[in-house]
């Protein structure tokens, strides 16, 4: 399923394949601007940059997307800007550091290709339920449209077939196209221009030790696993030696450096998304086109539109983000086709059941100790006097 090189790029389908991700940054980012209270641009400022950054930096579609537990929890919760903005800084404090010193990567070996499996088989069944819940029970910071609630779930399956169907077509693009027309003609306004205002946080002690509590502890192995790890993974099944480039180390550092300009701003925290790239990649992305418009777009608006932007962006219709992201997600989830054999196809399940029903950093244990222990035990009948030799990790080869 690797990129064959030297395909020539389109542009419609590189602008179709950057907005496909937009199920997932929309509606997180719409919930902390009008719930939490964050202003738009520092939301959408650091997102754009981190973008123009992957452009650059792989040359390829890998996705931006907020840090999801802490969205979830920080909307959840009400948190204010100051916890998100310490939690966006221990974050990217912890994954610069782990990208530099090369641990991260190390620490990759560790993780076989059916725990990987797993990992996206919980973020596509994720995907999924966000889908249906934007649709089914719609956030209360999105604007209620004339086909709501009655024709949003029909509506929704519509678009994820239509998307499904032509996913080798711009569908994406004219998708957005067909909701941002939505959008204007709902609101009934004058959209303010210019940046919003945004002030800087306001840290102290009690502030980082609650950040860290409610935030970044549960949010850590999620960023680890499915922005580091997984990603990586992605970028080799899709784009093969193309993808050289995009290492959890690598990735590790860029995703951290900006949310050090996050945090630094009261923005919203980001990281790298396997499933967002599934969807940038299904939708047509091939290159470095698709994140520079992308980042290009997102920078735009947050100078040009942030001031009025909160507004906006919650008449967004919701059965199109619902369908563009419950395409990601069973795109995703397609990706264990290439598992072999009932011993790695069950641990990818277990993964992915306790991650989507209970905790990843739970499934990720529970799916180590299934992996490694027969390993461990094999070396202890082998060698039952050798205690003190470490277990040592194999390389990952270069393809899945």
């Amino acid at each position: 399923m690797s990129e064959p090189p030297g395909r020539p790029a389109s542009l419609h389908r590189e602008l179709s394949g950057a907005v496909a991700d937009l199920g997932v940054l929309v509606p997180i980012a719409v919930a902390l601007i009008v719930k939490n209270g964050l202003s738009p641009t520092a939301v959408l400022l650091p997102a754009g940059l981190l973008y123009l950054a992957v452009a650059f930096v792989y040359r390829l579609p890998v996705a931006v997307q907020p840090l999801k537990a802490v969205g979830a929890i920080a909307i959840a919760q009400g948190l204010g800007a100051d916890e998100i903005a310490a939690a966006a800084l221990i974050m990217g404090a912890a994954f610069v550091t782990l990208g530099a010193t090369g641990l991260i990567d190390r620490m990759g070996r560790a993780f076989p290709r059916a725990l990987i499996r797993g990992v996206q088989l919980t973020v596509g069944l994720l995907f999924l339920k966000v889908a249906w819940g934007l649709v089914a029970d719609p956030p209360s910071s999105f604007a209620q449209h004339a086909f709501a609630p009655r024709w949003a779930i029909p509506l929704g399956a519509a678009v994820v077939a239509l998307a499904v169907l032509l996913r080798r077509r711009p569908i994406a693009l004219g998708l957005v196209a067909v909701a941002v027309g939505v959008m204007l003609v709902e609101f009934d306004g004058v959209v303010s221009l210019g940046p919003s205002a945004f002030e800087l946080p306001s840290l102290s002690t009690a502030t980082f030790a609650a950040a860290f509590t409610a935030l970044v502890v549960p949010q850590l192995p999620l960023t680890f696993a499915n922005s580091c790890l997984a990603p990586a993974d992605a970028a080799r099944t899709y784009f093969g030696d193309r993808a050289r480039r995009v290492t959890p180390g690598r990735l590790a550092t860029t995703l951290g450096s900006a949310n050090l300009l996050s945090g630094a701003i009261a923005g919203m925290p980001v990281c790298h998304g396997a499933g967002g790239l599934t969807a940038h990649y299904a939708f047509g992305a091939r290159g470095a086109t698709a994140p520079l418009a992308m980042g290009s777009a997102l920078i735009a608006v947050a100078l040009v539109a942030g001031s009025g932007l909160a507004v906006l962006l919650a008449a967004f219709p919701l059965p199109i983000l619902a369908g563009l992201l419950a395409t990601a997600g069973l795109l995703h989830i397609g990706l264990l086709r290439d598992l072999r054999g009932r011993w790695e196809w069950g641990v990818a399940a277990v993964v992915g059941a306790i991650g989507f029903g209970s905790n990843l950093a739970l499934g990720l244990a529970v799916g180590l100790a299934l992996w490694w222990a027969p390993v461990a035990a094999s070396r202890l009948r082998s060698s039952p006097w050798n205690w003190t030799s470490p277990l040592r990790f194999p390389r990952q080869s270069g393809k899945p």
